[in-house]
């Protein structure tokens, strides 16, 4: 292949990766965070301590951080098929991006939340404030800086999952890579695809690292 058709193929799947990223960190981030937030509030000593509950939080996460990707997209066939209708394709890629990256953003949100300077909460806790006000107005509101660096860990290693994910049957850079750049090896559609990842990854990680320094300084 030529410069000239491996072109055209880049743009649309370099959508697909976007797309299947962006879509599976909305959902990481709507059901991830509250759970890093109740990893902290139930632990001992936290606003709202419940051990057992804490306890078996804590195992959830940790089987869903230890299972493999690729492991954990094929295992989840199934589910996938009754969430989405099909087991191919980028729809069906998001539900295992989102079942893989909730576990892992979570721990991240957990670490990110105790970093806060326990002095504040206390604070907070002496001038009259609700539990669910110091946990949104004060925990959340302190540990920014640290929770937009752990959301831009987790989207880069969500690019990294759509890349995996186009080996079964998902879309994007990935599949790209896999169809024309080992099944029909075609050197040129691998290399491209390896860098446009590589440059996605530095623009996030720039971003993401803009976005928690001026959080910090503020």
């Amino acid at each position: 292949m030529t410069w000239d058709e491996v072109a055209p193929l880049l743009w649309p799947a370099t959508v697909d990766t976007l797309y299947m990223t962006g879509v599976a960190t909305l959902f990481t981030v709507v059901l991830g965070l509250p759970l890093g937030v109740l990893l902290v509030v139930t632990e001992r000593g936290g606003l709202l301590p419940a051990r057992p509950v804490n306890r078996a939080l804590g195992v959830v996460v940790d089987i869903g951080r230890s299972l493999p990707f690729l492991i954990l997209m094929v295992a989840i066939i199934p589910f996938t098929r009754v969430v989405v209708g099909t087991s191919i394709g980028n729809a069906a890629a998001i539900v295992p991006l989102t079942i893989g990256a909730i576990p892992f953003y979570a721990r991240l949100v957990e670490i990110a939340l105790r970093e806060v300077d326990p002095g504040v909460l206390a604070a907070a806790d002496a001038m009259g404030a609700t539990r669910r006000e110091i946990v949104g107005k004060v925990l959340l509101r302190e540990a920014r800086p640290g929770l937009v660096s752990g959301l831009t860990v987790t989207v880069i290693a969500l690019i990294g999952y759509t890349a995996m994910a186009g080996t079964v049957g998902g879309g994007g850079l990935g599949n790209l890579a896999v169809v024309y750049g080992y099944e029909r090896f075609e050197t040129k559609v691998m290399v491209a695809t390896v860098v446009l990842l590589v440059v996605l990854v530095l623009l996030i990680q720039a971003a993401g690292d803009l976005v928690a320094r001026r959080l910090t300084h503020r």
